[in-house]
């Protein structure tokens, strides 16, 4: 598996991001030629940037002390029981923060607004879908008034029947079959981050601002059941000192256990409860993000001085999220920092070098199960680039990238190709790095590797550019010898226009049904910014 357990509904979401490669750890045993200790055979191409929000390219670790001004600069204002915290602590005085059940008030996060909502849209795309087309399910318009900056989406996460999003200051919930609003859980102030995955019993946690600024810190946690839309405990993030950032937040869910990353620390908690189970370990290294799924991997920072400059030393640790125990532990080479995890299991690590550095570059590391070293992709003369959910800290999710025991799949960068944007898929050998095989994108589409699935990969296939003769989107199949791309859900081309204006898509696939949900909402108008779709389904 390269990505996290598929979710019931609509399965695992694609998964994550960019590479040209060298190895920033240790060379490999064996006489197959590598690239040069540490040294990419060439810099990084920069993965596109999603409008309105951060870059692709992982967080920067650099100038700590720019960061800490910046937070120091803001003024933490709260009101006075709005999170609902034992004693009414804000977590800012050293105190540990005590969650528990939230009551009912009569403003946001309380008990949900439910309706009934139609899902607009879908007969009129299905007029004109021809033999071979699934049909389209249901279709979600956005409902939504965001700022006039725009608003980033979270999700959608699958629990039993529902599919629940997050955006601006609302969750909401849906039902998979026919896309009618279940539920829908107006929030006290903007979220901030979330986990990629929900809890096996559906349940989430979210990070929200201290306010409603938009500037405040990113502090605040509240745990939402997404099977009723009912908000459940809430907690205050501890700031430990002056170097605690609480901007840059990752989250992840494991088993029962939700853990928040930032600059300095994580803290773990348990979401059956809001228990507190961990934060700052002892000695220098900390985790600072951790992936969702049954196999934690933790990236860490290494600093002996908390207000040291340039990029701390790194480490990948598989964690026990429970305790905070490191499992196993792979040493990232002095210069280089943790970008993303491609893969869990087999753990597959996009690492950057970008600070005191003429080019950015770009590695990519397969290790063993049990951390070591195993091999790296050799590029030849192939561009790639992967794209990254819009915003956010998490290091789980990007599209393009897929894997299992024997091949890694990587999607390349887009180029001209008579006149229109295609690109291509290659597979890489995990035992060697190796390319194996190369297979081109239809005329005028991109493909993303999503997973591996019973020895084939599945890949999302984006729609063609307007014009007469456009072609609809999909999920397609390669074996592991690559060869001709094989339909597995053709999406119809009369829903080419809607699916593709989807910006910065999220996918999700499963049993033959697709989910396709915007990344982010915003328009020139309020009229046409509550017209847009947010979620698309197909399947039969």
């Amino acid at each position: 598996m390269s990505q996290p357990p598929p979710q019931q509904g609509f399965g695992a979401p694609y998964e994550p991001r960019p590479g040209v490669y060298g190895d920033p750890g240790q060379p490999p045993p064996g006489p197959l030629p590598q690239p040069s200790y540490g040294y990419p055979p060439f810099p990084a191409q920069t993965a596109p940037a999603p409008s309105g929000g951060s870059g692709g390219g992982g967080r920067s670790r650099g100038r700590v002390a720019g960061l800490v001004a910046a937070v120091l600069a803001g003024v933490l204002v709260v009101g006075a029981g709005v999170w609902f915290v034992v004693g009414g602590d804000d977590g800012s005085d050293g105190k540990k923060a005590v969650a528990k059940e939230s009551a009912a008030p009569k403003r946001p996060g309380g008990e949900p607004r439910r309706g009934m909502t139609p899902a607009p849209g879908a007969d009129e795309l299905n007029k004109g879908r021809e033999e071979g087309e699934a049909k389209v399910r249901w279709v979600q318009k956005n409902g939504v008034d965001v700022p006039s900056s725009g608003g980033a989406v979270r999700g959608p996460w699958v629990a039993g029947d529902i599919v629940a999003k997050a955006m601006y200051r609302t969750v909401s919930g849906y039902s998979v079959e026919d896309g009618t609003r279940r539920w829908s859980l107006p929030l006290l102030a903007d979220f901030c981050a979330a986990p990629t995955l929900p809890s096996a019993d559906g349940k989430v946690v979210l990070a929200l601002r201290a306010d409603t600024t938009g500037e405040s810190d990113c502090d605040r946690l509240q745990m939402i059941d997404l099977t009723t839309g009912k908000a459940g405990w809430t907690a205050t993030l501890d700031r430990s000192g002056s170097m605690d950032g609480l901007s840059h937040i990752a989250m992840a869910v494991n088993g029962d256990v939700v853990t928040v990353g930032r600059l300095t620390r994580t803290d773990a908690y348990r979401i059956g409860d809001g228990k507190h189970l961990w934060g700052r370990l002892p000695g220098f290294c900390q985790p600072y993000a951790l992936t969702s799924g049954d196999v934690p991997l933790a990236a860490v920072d290494c600093r002996k001085d908390p207000g040291e400059d340039g990029t701390p030393d790194q480490e990948v640790r598989r964690m026990d999220p429970a305790t905070g125990r490191t499992v196993w532990t792979y040493e990232v080479k002095k210069g280089w920092r943790i970008d993303q995890f491609y893969s869990v299991d087999p753990p597959v690590v996009s690492l950057r070098k970008d600070e005191d550095t003429p080019e950015p570059q770009w590695a990519i590391v397969f290790l063993n199960a049990d951390g070591t070293f195993r091999a790296q992709p050799v590029p030849g003369k192939e561009d790639f680039a992967v794209r990254c959910g819009e915003g956010g800290e998490n290091l789980d999710n990007c599209i393009g990238v897929a894997t299992d025991d024997d091949t890694f799949y990587l999607t390349t960068e887009a180029a001209p190709v008579r006149g229109e944007l295609s690109n291509a898929v290659v597979a890489f050998d995990m035992r060697t790095g190796r390319i194996k095989w190369k297979v081109p994108a239809p005329y005028a589409q991109l493909l993303y590797p999503l997973r591996v699935e019973d020895g084939e990969v599945l890949l999302y296939l984006r729609p063609s550019p307007p014009g007469d003769s456009r072609v609809g989107g999909g999920i397609m199949a390669l074996g592991p010898q690559g060869g001709a791309l094989r339909p597995v859900l053709r999406h119809p081309a009369s829903a080419a226009d809607a699916e593709g204006g989807m910006s910065w898509p999220a996918v999700r696939y499963s049993d033959g049904r697709s989910l396709i949900i915007r990344g982010r909402v915003g328009a020139d108008d309020d009229e046409e910014e509550l017209d847009q779709e947010t979620m698309i389904a197909f399947g039969d």
